[in-house]
């Protein structure tokens, strides 16, 4: 029998989740085994998980029942929510809720919620500099998990609130760099001349697991997370040299994004405009500390290059 301490992992075949069970799973001599919690123990991630040494479990967040048995016998666990899976932030709330009555069901005694930060404690909801979505948030996917923060701490669930930013990621699919009508690639963001925190999504997991690995001195404690601070222009002449070919960075107004047609427009234009605009989001966002947590944190140079052949190059 296993003396390591279980951190149960929900999410741990999306980004974030399986980011910290890859992370527990390589420290092969370390404290910690990982229970990964996936609606599907047959899908391919989560057989290869099983295949890496992690206890897979069939769980849902919205079955606090099933989760409360998911978590017995846990030390820990890293919670996560899809808000774009149902674009609902009280459903987001009710999810949180939930996990939360589900951990203090189990006793987990450290728990980690990845969660945003409340935009409206810059932006507040009169002013008009952005329209207020859904009544009564900014950026509604950011707000409703700020707003779930204090579920868990109503709840007496031992928490750090992991606040998570702008994933590099995004850059491999709709908003990779495009071409233009010259065949130049261009990359569009609504950024002006700010500075972007973003971050690999595998260094959220694995941050993560530097804040159990420190313990009861990060309960209660929010930790920013970012792997580097860039403008649109810098990230473009990383990308040049990366791709081997110029990059030109194009800055996209808050309200040409706003007005586009597809959904979640409107939510991306407040989100990138509170980025923009708000530099308190950069400054709490200390990347010396978040290298203390995570060694290996990537620069954006570092990211792209592991990704080179996975950008779009049509």
């Amino acid at each position: 029998m296993s003396e390591k301490k279980v951190i149960a992992v929900v999410g741990a075949t999306g980004a974030q989740g399986g980011g910290l069970a890859r992370a527990i799973l390589a420290d092969v001599n370390g404290e910690f085994a990982v229970r990964a919690l996936t609606r599907d123990a047959a899908s391919e991630k989560a057989r290869e998980l099983a295949a890496q040494g992690a206890e897979v479990v069939v769980a849902d967040i919205r079955d606090e029942g099933g989760l409360a048995k998911a978590f017995e016998g846990a030390y820990g666990a890293f919670l996560v929510t899809n808000f774009w899976e149902h674009g609902s932030p009280e459903r987001e709330k009710e999810d949180a809720a939930t996990m939360a009555r589900a951990a203090r069901a189990a006793g987990l005694q450290h728990v980690i919620w990845s969660t945003l930060d409340d935009t409206r404690e810059h932006i507040p909801l009169g002013d008009d500099r952005m329209p207020t979505l859904m009544g009564t948030y900014k950026v509604p996917h950011f707000d409703a998990k700020a707003e779930a923060n204090q579920l868990f701490t109503d709840a007496g669930v031992p928490t750090t609130f992991l606040e998570t930013t702008f994933y590099w990621e995004n850059l491999l699919g709709p908003m990779a760099p495009q071409r233009d009508q010259d065949g130049a690639l261009v990359l569009a963001l609504a950024m002006g001349d700010s500075k972007l925190a973003g971050v690999a999504v595998e260094d959220i997991g694995k941050t993560a697991f530097g804040i159990l690995k420190y313990g009861a001195e990060f309960v209660g404690r929010t930790v920013s997370i970012a792997g580097e601070h860039l403008t649109g222009a810098e990230m473009a002449v990383v990308l040049s040299e990366v791709l081997g070919e110029p990059v030109n960075y194009v800055p996209v107004p808050f309200d040409v994004l706003r007005a586009q047609e597809w959904a979640g427009a409107a939510e991306s234009a407040n989100m990138f405009q509170f980025y923009a605009e708000v530099p308190e989001f950069v400054a709490v966002r200390d990347l010396d500390f978040v290298r203390f947590l995570n060694p290996s944190l990537q620069t954006f140079g570092q990211w792209a290059q592991a990704h080179k052949g996975a950008f779009p190059r049509g």
